[in-house]
């Protein structure tokens, strides 16, 4: 596990590849394996691979986002917050799943931030991609991670370099 985490890094440039229906049954099924508050799991995903959509998703923020264009595989990670009052935390942790079991299997991936981001001056994010993807009202939008072969290389964490100073032991 410790060598996942040092090598996974965040990745914007895709492989024009289809990502295997095996390898996205095993990202889902390893989000929905993801711990959650008293087991609500208020977490949803909707999965998009249709291009002109990644298109139109892709423009969903005014910065950051432009990326996903590239990349086969989008998955929108959503929540119910009527469900967990810590849906916020629930559904980062089912991200961070989906990063962590996509980097296992060769994929990269990116957290595109939705949450409290806007796509325009009056639109919000979560208002542009609920609309776009006909989610309910009561959901929330937390992210969009950008899943898909790597067409970049970034070097892998190097543990000398951690900032161990961020480490407290008994007190502060």
């Amino acid at each position: 596990m410790f060598e996942l985490l040092k090598s996974r890094r965040s990745i914007r440039k895709f492989q024009n590849k289809e990502i295997e229906k095996e390898k996205v049954d095993t990202v889902l099924k390893s989000a929905l394996l993801s711990p959650s508050s008293r087991s609500r799991r208020p977490w949803e995903f909707v999965t998009i691979t249709d291009k002109k959509l990644l298109k139109r998703l892709s423009e969903c923020r005014e910065h950051s986002s432009a990326f996903l264009e590239g990349a086969p595989l989008g998955i929108v990670v959503i929540a119910d917050p009527e469900v967990c009052d810590v849906w916020i935390e629930d559904a980062s942790i089912a991200s961070i799943i989906i990063q962590l079991s996509a980097q296992s299997l060769s994929l990269g991936s990116c957290w595109i931030q939705v949450r409290d981001r806007n796509h325009s001056e009056n639109v919000s994010a979560a208002s542009y991609i609920k609309e776009l993807l006909g989610i309910p009202a009561k959901y929330s939008v937390e992210c969009i991670i950008a899943v898909g072969y790597p067409a970049e290389e970034k070097k892998a964490y190097d543990e000398d370099d951690l900032p161990y100073e961020k480490i407290h032991y008994d007190k502060y």
